[in-house]
């Protein structure tokens, strides 16, 4: 039984929603297609059975007991849930390829819709540049700008202290889970005085798998990503290439060759992300943004629109011959199989419910690893 209303979508549709996106091997880009396809999320939890079974595999949608459980520890972590097609969901998160379907969050969801920067960076980071994330947290808070961070240790904690009560924090866990442990208090402050964003359901551990999906909000969220201080491989440049392939601002602040945590920041900007100095250097960059960013930090990359009426109307390709363990993209599968765009969405996404199709950052899809051995 649901106990509130979800949104202005009818109560059976928001709860069809959540059951979609919580059913075996549905992501954001599947969602977005099975929606294209069938119009409402009610008839697409119905066809999820047969698609996968023509995928060539059995397929039981998530339970609906089970989601009347999460809508109940939703509630009762005084959370609310946000929909895609929402007016309040956050113009430029919308327009990243996978941007999340259903989002849960605690707080003042207008921090959103004011001009973000993501402000990121090492989580052993060093004194001084743990106090220099604080100082242009609250420089750039002054100056109008809502600071998006993930809330682990150093830099990102720095930023939301700096910036309070003008911050967001997203999660990698569920709504009701503080990650790192130590940060519990700053994430019930975050909650009760500024914006608190999961996209996992209440109750869920944070996993390695869900920091690259939070990265992608965090850099969604915003018009640019500052990197305080980072090592070549971190999650900080991880987010910071999320942000370049949407076609966002990046920027690093640079550092000492001599010091480890400095190198992915000069590699940032050595690869054509902005150098900052100063707050004021991002507020000149992200004032004015219009969609173009200064920084040449990978190319952005054009995620595939769904048309309703051509995957409404489509029959499947028959493309899975052509997909190997390597990554390529759709347009190259349309390109091969001589079918139009729909006919091979459609085949994907038969592969993909039944466990055979991994998809990856960029558009691109791979056989799944189970299945290529």
């Amino acid at each position: 039984m649901m106990h509130a209303p979800l949104s202005s979508l009818t109560q059976a549709e928001a709860f069809a929603r959540i059951r979609l996106l919580r059913s075996p091997n549905v992501g954001p880009v599947s969602f977005a297609a099975l929606l294209a396809r069938f119009g409402t999320a009610a008839a697409a939890v119905e066809a999820l059975p047969d698609l996968a079974g023509r995928g060539g595999k059995s397929y039981q949608p998530a339970p609906a007991h089970r989601i009347e459980r999460e809508i109940d520890a939703v509630r009762k972590a005084g959370a609310r849930y946000l929909f895609h097609d929402q007016p309040d969901y956050p113009a430029l998160l919308g327009e990243i390829g996978a941007a999340p379907p259903v989002l849960i969050y605690r707080g003042d969801l207008s921090l959103a819709a004011k001009p973000c920067v993501a402000l990121v960076g090492a989580r052993n980071a060093s004194a001084a540049a743990v106090r220099l994330a604080r100082d242009f947290a609250t420089e750039l808070g002054q100056a109008g700008f809502t600071v998006v961070s993930g809330l682990a240790r150093g830099i990102d904690g720095a930023a939301h202290e700096g910036a309070l009560p003008r911050t967001i924090g997203v999660i990698a866990s569920g709504i009701d889970i503080a990650y790192p442990p130590q940060h519990a208090a700053l994430q019930e402050r975050i909650a009760n005085e500024a914006l608190l964003v999961a996209e996992q359901p209440p109750g869920t551990e944070p996993r390695a798998s869900h920091f690259p999906s939070r990265n992608r909000i965090i850099a969604g969220l915003s018009a640019g990503t500052l990197v305080v201080e980072a090592a070549v491989k971190s999650g900080s440049l991880i987010t910071a290439r999320l942000a370049g392939e949407a076609g966002r601002e990046v920027m690093a602040i640079p550092g000492s060759p001599l010091e480890p945590r400095s190198h992915g920041c000069n590699h940032l900007i050595r690869e054509g992300a902005v150098l900052v100095n100063a707050p004021e250097d991002v507020v000149e960059l992200l004032s004015g943004f219009d969609g173009t960013p200064r920084s040449t930090f990978r190319e952005p990359v054009s995620p595939f629109a769904y048309a309703p009426d051509d995957m409404a109307e489509a029959e499947p390709a028959d493309i899975a011959g052509l997909l190997t363990a390597a990554p390529v993209s759709v347009d190259e599968l349309i390109r091969q199989s001589g079918t139009n765009a729909a006919a091979v969405q459609l085949a994907l996404l038969e592969l993909e419910l039944a466990g055979r199709l991994e998809r990856h950052a960029g558009g691109r899809v791979s056989v799944a690893p189970a299945m290529d051995q």
